[in-house]
């Protein structure tokens, strides 16, 4: 039977919404099998992004509520006492520091870092920095323009997986105008590399389609909280069914994962305007995730570029707190993270912009991923 069928796209109907709504109902998503389609789900019309610079949550004050009041609520005991429910949330942040001269820095402490949620200073309460296992999408674009691109990019795949920590998970995904898993998670490298060899260049090119629902994959079933999508692309997104928009507002509500973008912007026949729009495409979906983006010169620049994504997500610092600002109040949070240390005129930090708190039936306590 042969399995390049469409990728099931989930259209939200009264139906189907309501149909799906008890989470204790819910079926536990099963691992996908080796070439299979990627479902995507993705709200056909959701809340636009927020604009950063423009706009901040609304705190509503603690309401008064009846027994058993939700998260964050004020309930009134039998002694006339007043009592505040715990309403807290972990953020988990993953974060590289450069210093002015692009070099990463490897020895602050915890003492050097400043968390800032929407311009309000946040307790750090946990603080790590090892070579923590990571959960990481592979994303490569096989659309018809990307034939003579393959051998390079899947070197690239196979030696970033080589230079991973061993203890790492990664799943393979190739994406055109529909998007296949090739190989499910797995830690072994001839696994991989047998996924790629089912990739075909053909039809357009549904970044965004792939990016969600790699993600959404990502979080129901990676075993690693430290978590990573990695895409390689040569052009402009023509095929999704998802905006730009949507689909990081899709990726912000899961809490993460990182996403690396490598752009293959050259050659020939690559339209200038285009590559342009594109570059600026994946250098946002990079920044809003607190990941980075590349753009080789060539294919020969590739291999390198991997080896520095591998030596980047190892190296990074984890920070935790608990949000000032209770999940029950909604809304887009920005973040801001400084480092300051003695001996470093200027440290950039960079992490993920910002996130949405999770408070649906069954969310995670944990503030995400990322």
């Amino acid at each position: 039977m042969h399995l390049r069928s469409s990728v099931a796209i989930l259209v939200f109907s009264a139906f189907t919404w309501f149909a799906a709504a008890p989470a204790t109902c819910q079926t536990p998503q099963q691992p996908a099998p080796v070439r299979a389609p990627l479902p995507l789900n993705v709200d056909r019309d959701p809340v636009p992004s927020p604009d950063p610079d423009t706009t901040s949550p609304v705190i509503a004050p603690p309401q008064a509520a009846g027994p058993g009041g939700k998260p964050g609520s004020v309930l009134k005991g039998s002694d006339g006492r007043y009592t505040l429910t715990k309403d807290a949330y972990e953020v988990q942040l993953n974060a590289s520091v450069i210093d002015g001269s692009g070099r990463t820095i490897q020895t602050l402490t915890k003492d050097a870092f400043h968390v800032y949620e929407d311009g309000v200073s946040q307790t750090i309460t946990s603080f790590r920095h090892e070579d923590l296992p990571v959960s990481i999408g592979l994303l490569i674009d096989s659309s018809g323009s990307m034939y003579d691109k393959r051998a390079a990019v899947e070197k690239a795949a196979l030696d970033l997986v080589r230079l991973s920590n061993p203890k790492d998970e990664e799943f393979l995904v190739d994406f055109s105008s529909e998007a296949f898993i090739d190989q499910d998670f797995t830690s072994s490298l001839d696994k991989l590399q047998q996924g790629l060899g089912y990739i075909k260049s053909s039809g357009g090119t549904a970044a965004y389609d792939a990016l969600v629902a790699s993600a959404d994959y990502l979080t129901k079933n990676a075993k690693n909280p430290k978590q990573v999508l990695i895409i390689v692309t040569d052009g402009e997104d023509n095929a999704s069914s998802a905006t730009l928009e949507q689909a990081i507002r899709r990726i912000q509500d899961l809490d993460g994962p990182v996403i690396y973008c490598v752009g293959l912007l050259f050659g020939e026949d690559s339209d200038k305007r285009e590559s342009k729009h594109a570059r600026r495409v994946l250098e946002s979906i990079a920044e809003q995730t607190g990941g980075a983006s590349y753009f080789p010169k060539s294919l020969k620049d590739v291999d390198s570029i991997a080896a520095t994504v591998a030596a980047d997500i190892r190296t990074q610092y984890t920070l935790a707190y608990r949000s000032t600002n209770p999940p029950s109040n909604g809304g887009y949070r920005r973040l801001h993270v400084e480092a300051k240390e003695k001996g470093f005129n200027r440290l950039d930090v960079r992490t993920r912009s910002g996130y949405y708190p999770r408070t649906s039936a069954g969310a995670k306590e944990s503030g995400g991923n990322q």
